[in-house]
């Protein structure tokens, strides 16, 4: 399958990374950039990223495929527009970490069935084109979600290219997608911010944290040079999910509080030993 022309919307980290898996995999003979950054998108043509930029509406006109990789508040925002394009010769995904807020918005779209709902599972801490990566979402899951509700053809062509550029396909509603991804994904980015934010609270010291961090800091915080223009959003519409996901993760934390109060070392070593216990799934 080769197809003829592939509109990228947000040539940025994900959306770029996209871009060169499909030229790597000889998936696409033309691809097309959209981003509100004018920035980003002469960023993205020098990079050799995108072939060509054009307007939403001309891209869409040019293109059966449509991939968005812009926030989740923005993709909202666009598939509204989008719809007013759309045919049923096109396909449109999206790589957004919640599912439920636009499968909702687009359940009685009258071609709601030519987008289909997935969340390739990688990313960095960087934005932008520059930080577009050759190969990066080889080795890791795609989930894709409310099949049920997409046409099968766009659902073949997704899988097909999900499954060249080396990814494991995952499926599940968009309801239990939110779930997981809030105890998986986002309470890792709210330890990392809330993490950072307590080291340059207390730490008065920069010199101090850069001579001092080890490894184990610094992959712990890795995540809090996350865009918060992407993140705020995300938490936003997950807001239900990640509030219950952090009240567990805060009582987890006294508990480990309450041991170093009451010099109670042998549950420290239990807690600490039931953590290990993750390396059955995590190698």
């Amino acid at each position: 399958m080769i197809i003829e022309n592939v509109t990228i919307i947000g040539v940025g980290l994900i959306g770029g990374s996209f871009a060169l898996a499909l030229k790597e995999q000889q998936l696409a003979k033309n691809i097309i950039g959209v981003d509100v950054s004018e920035k980003n998108i002469e960023k993205a043509l020098v990079l050799g990223l995108i072939d060509e930029a054009l307007s939403l509406e001309d891209a869409v006109k040019k293109s059966s495929l449509i991939f968005l990789a812009i926030p989740v508040d923005a993709t909202v925002t666009v598939v509204k527009k989008l719809m007013e394009f759309v045919t049923p010769n096109h396909v449109i995904a999206d790589a957004g970490s919640t599912k439920l807020a636009l499968c909702d918005l687009l359940k009685d779209s009258p071609l709601r069935d030519r987008f289909v709902a997935t969340h390739p599972m990688w990313g960095t801490e960087h934005s932008g084109p520059e930080a577009a990566v050759s190969g990066a979402f080889a080795g890791k899951a795609c989930v894709i979600c409310d099949k049920e509700n997409s046409a099968a053809d766009a659902v073949e062509t997704m899988e097909f290219i999900y499954k060249k550029i080396g990814m494991h396909l995952v499926y599940m509603d968009a309801k239990a997608h939110d779930l997981h991804a809030a105890y998986v994904s986002h309470i890792s980015h709210i330890t990392s911010f809330a993490l950072a934010n307590t080291v340059l609270e207390k730490e008065r010291e920069d010199d101090a944290i850069f001579e001092l961090a080890s490894g184990g800091f610094e992959s712990t915080v890795r995540l809090a040079k996350s865009n918060a223009a992407m993140w705020v959003p995300i938490f936003k519409q997950n807001k239900e999910n990640v509030l219950d996901v952090l009240n567990e993760h805060i009582m987890q934390l006294k508990k480990f509080k309450s041991c170093l109060e009451k010099d109670n070392y042998d549950y420290l070593q239990e807690l600490i030993e039931d953590a290990n216990k993750i390396s059955r799934i995590i190698k």
